[in-house]
């Protein structure tokens, strides 16, 4: 609920700054003739609506887990950030055609100090503002606060430049009006487009980050007895809630005893370090037959000849079924992995023909 008040409480004030800056904009937009003004005043408040938006969806995304939504209501965040990104669309194509119909048919803007102060002020709240809302985005882990703030700071940049247009056209006399007016509305669209791939992208499901796998990974490493960690597998349902599994090597000779107490261990450990709700699976390793040590170092020496393959884990022998089992990792890109699966396979058997091998072949889902 902290988290949720807080960025409540950001996007108010985004929300009240922008719509005194719409006010302003849109005043001076009208009485000068400038419609690069009025655009400008547009995309704001395309931002206090994005805002607007963003309260709603993080209140729906803070309510409590129920029978019907058992992983809680996170991913509503996702949500609210694609609709974010349709309402930019949405003002820049409206700013888009208002922009060419002033450049089929332009009219000389008439500028005053009053409103060049304005815009000047409008400048330096935009800029403090964006870096504010993108600041409080980082540290809440909020992707909407960091779009909007993101936003702000390209906001800043556009009324710079329709400051400087104002000067060109009382210094020169040139009317660039229309052609500035579709730079913004480009600019709008472009920004509408990036957070509508981002906010697409999390629902859909994006790879585990790389920094948080590779020190996950780490972490679980340095317990004794843990020989490696594969298959890391991490879903967000929120910015707040990740749920995941992953398999740890440990030796053979393990009882089911020690199992479940080093597993219980460490998804407690892992809870309270990474706040991550993680499922732990069993890979067990032949740690004392000098026999199939070799078979698995030449095993190693014929993966090591196929560039497609990223990894090859979870190699065991049950040596009463006469059973090798592992797994291997292949580049998405590969488009023969079962030709090569069956290759690596063929190889073995000719080395081992009293064996019988068992491949999976697993996604390449994170580092």
């Amino acid at each position: 609920m902290e988290r949720s008040g807080s960025i409540v409480k950001v996007s108010l004030i985004g929300i009240i700054v922008n719509l005194v800056l719409v006010a302003f904009k849109a005043a001076v937009g009208f009485v000068t003739g400038s419609v690069a003004i009025v655009m400008d005043a547009v995309n704001n408040l395309s931002d206090a609506l994005s805002s607007v938006i963003t309260i709603v969806g993080t209140k729906l995304a803070g309510r409590a887990p129920d029978k019907k939504h058992p992983y809680g209501h996170g991913q509503i965040e996702y949500v609210t950030s694609v609709t974010v990104a349709l309402v930019v669309l949405i003002a820049g194509v409206a700013a888009l055609r208002e922009s060419a119909l002033k450049i089929m048919d332009p009219v000389a803007a008439k500028y005053s100090v009053a409103s060049l102060i304005i815009i000047a002020v409008a400048v330096v709240t935009k800029f403090f503002l964006g870096r504010y809302v993108r600041g409080q985005g980082r540290k809440l882990n909020s992707e909407a606060l960091i779009a909007s703030g993101t936003d702000a700071m390209f906001d800043c940049l556009i009324s710079v430049s329709t400051l400087v247009a104002a000067l060109i056209s009382i210094l020169w006399h040139l009317n660039l009006e229309g052609w500035l007016g579709a730079v913004i509305s480009v600019v709008m669209l472009k920004t509408g487009v990036e957070l509508l791939m981002r906010g697409l992208g999390e629902i859909i499901g994006t790879r585990v980050d790389s920094e948080l796998s590779i020190k996950l990974k780490e972490y679980i490493c340095r317990r004794p007895r843990i020989l490696g960690a594969y298959d890391l597998a991490l879903h967000r349902y929120g910015p707040e809630r990740i749920i995941g599994s992953v398999h740890i090597e440990v030796p053979d000779e393990m009882t089911a005893r020690e199992i479940h107490g080093l597993t219980r261990e460490l998804m407690e450990d892992v809870f309270n370090n990474f706040g991550i709700v993680l499922t732990v699976g069993i890979y067990a390793s032949n740690t004392v037959d000098p026999e199939i040590a070799e078979m698995k170092e030449k095993l190693r020496d014929i993966v090591g000849g196929y560039a497609d393959i990223l990894q090859m884990h979870g190699f065991y022998v049950d040596t009463d079924r006469k059973l090798v089992t592992f797994d291997l990792i292949l580049d998405f890109k590969c488009a023969r992995k079962e030709q090569i699966r069956d290759g690596i396979i063929a190889k073995m058997e000719k080395l081992y023909p009293e064996y019988t091998f068992a491949v999976v072949l697993d996604s390449d889902i994170s580092d």
